[in-house]
C-alpha cells in the first residue's frame, strides 16, 4: 500500500468517525404516541403533550368539520379517502380543526405527523417508514405555500400523486394554505390565458400552480367571520372560560368589537384572545 493511498484510508476512517459524532442518527421510533414530529436527520421525534382540540369547540365551521370528519372516518376503517386541502383566511380554525380531528380519532389508531415545509423534502422517507404500520398517519403540512423554484414543491406533488411508487393506503397528506393554489399568482399570468373555441385555456405557468393543489381530493375553504359569528364564538369562549359576563353585557359587547378592529380581523383566533383577556381581568 502506497503513502497516498493508506493517507486516504486515514482520512475516510477519520471522516466516518467525525460523522458519526456530529450528525444525529436515527433513533428507533417509538410509535406509543399519537403525534409525531419529524425533525429531518432525527427522524420522527413524539409530542410528549399534544394540542388537544374538541371538535365543539370550533364553530361557525360545521359544514367543513363535516366533511373532514367523514373523510377521516372513512380513513381509519380502511375505507377509501382523499387528502385534504384546508386553505382560506387566517385565524379561521383550519390548524385547529386538523388538531380536532386527531383528538377524535385517536382511540381508532389516527396517528399524526407535523412536517414543516422546510422538510418536505424527506416526504418519500417518511412515507417509507410508515408504509406497512398497522396506524392510520396523516401528515400535516401547516401555512404551506411555495415559490417557484422551491425543491419541496416536486417532492409534494410526488407523494400526492405523481411518484412510480404507489402512495401507501395508511397515509393521507392534510395541509392547511392561505392560498388555493399553494403558491404565488401573479397579474402576468393572467397574459396566458387563451380562448380557444369558446372555452379558456389557462397558460402553462397557471396550470403548474393548479396541478400541485388538484392533487388534493377535498378541498375546504375559509372565509372570514362575519359580525355575528365573531361574537357567537366570543360568547363560547367566555363562557368555556369562566368569565363573569357573556356578550349580552353591552360593555362586553363593544370591547369584543374594539379589540377586533385593532386587529384588523374577526377571526376565531382574534375571538378566542379577547375571551382570555376578558375572563382573566375578572380574577384581577
Amino acid at each position: 500500500m502506497d503513502q497516498a493511498t493508506e493517507l486516504l484510508e486515514k482520512a475516510s476512517t477519520l471522516l466516518q468517525k467525525l460523522e458519526e459524532i456530529f450528525v444525529p442518527q436515527q433513533q428507533a421510533v417509538d410509535w406509543g404516541y399519537t403525534a409525531y414530529r419529524w425533525r429531518g436527520k432525527r427522524g420522527l421525534q413524539p409530542v410528549q403533550h399534544p394540542h388537544k382540540v374538541d371538535l365543539n369547540d370550533l364553530l361557525c365551521m360545521e359544514r367543513q368539520k363535516a366533511e373532514i370528519t367523514r373523510n377521516t372516518a372513512q380513513f381509519v376503517t380502511g375505507k377509501s379517502a382523499n387528502n385534504v386541502l384546508l386553505w382560506g383566511s387566517r385565524g379561521t380554525g383550519k390548524s385547529s380543526l386538523i388538531k380536532a380531528i386527531l383528538n377524535k380519532f385517536a382511540d381508532q389508531g389516527l396517528r399524526l405527523i407535523e412536517v414543516e415545509k422546510r422538510e418536505l423534502i424527506d416526504l418519500p422517507d417518511i412515507v417509507d417508514l410508515l408504509t406497512g404500520r398497522p396506524e392510520y398517519f396523516i401528515i400535516f403540512c401547516d401555512d404551506l405555500s411555495f415559490e417557484a423554484d422551491d425543491p419541496s414543491y416536486k417532492s409534494l406533488k410526488a407523494v400526492l400523486d405523481g411518484s412510480i411508487a404507489a402512495p401507501p393506503e395508511n397515509v393521507l397528506i392534510y395541509a392547511t394554505s392561505n392560498r388555493r393554489h399553494l403558491m404565488p399568482e401573479y397579474m402576468r399570468e393572467n397574459l396566458e390565458t387563451e380562448v380557444v373555441d369558446g372555452e379558456i385555456h389557462h397558460g402553462e405557468t397557471t396550470e403548474e400552480k393548479i396541478s400541485l393543489s388538484e392533487r388534493f381530493g377535498l378541498w375546504l375553504s375559509f372565509y372570514p367571520f362575519n359580525q355575528d359569528q365573531y361574537l357567537s364564538i366570543v360568547d363560547h369562549w367566555l363562557q368555556q372560560l369562566n368569565a363573569s359576563t357573556d356578550i349580552s353585557n353591552e360593555e362586553t359587547r363593544q370591547e369584543a368589537l374594539r379589540w377586533a378592529l385593532q386587529r384588523g380581523s374577526r377571526s376565531g383566533r382574534v375571538a378566542q384572545q379577547f375571551a382570555r383577556d376578558w375572563a382573566g381581568r375578572d380574577n384581577d
